[in-house]
């Protein structure tokens, strides 16, 4: 028996479009069926849909929570800070360096 076998065939994590998430989310407001019924029709994880819907909520106003825009924005921060916080490490490792070549 092989280890894949042993342990449970690791499942790949699907990526699906923004397109396909946003109809798939339209689908449960108007049809008046279940999250978990658009889900079962669609092959996809009702948790996954549950939070797509959660999610379109919370961007349409509708819901309280942290927008897509804003959650982009705050990634995009979080990573200028980071490279930020790099060259200011750096910059501080030079001027160590050159202040104890010089005396």
């Amino acid at each position: 028996m092989s280890d894949e076998q042993q342990h449970g065939a690791q499942r790949t994590r699907r990526k699906f479009s923004a397109e396909f998430k946003r109809e798939a989310v339209e689908l449960v407001r108007t049809s008046g069926k279940s999250i978990a019924d658009v889900a079962a029709e669609l092959g996809i994880s009702d948790t996954s849909l549950g939070n797509w819907v959660r999610q379109a909520r919370v961007d349409d106003g509708e819901r309280d929570g942290v927008s897509s825009d804003e959650r982009e924005r705050l990634r995009t921060l979080e990573q200028e800070n980071a490279h930020l916080r790099m060259e200011r490490d750096l910059l501080k490792r030079t001027v160590a360096f050159w202040v104890k070549e010089s005396t």
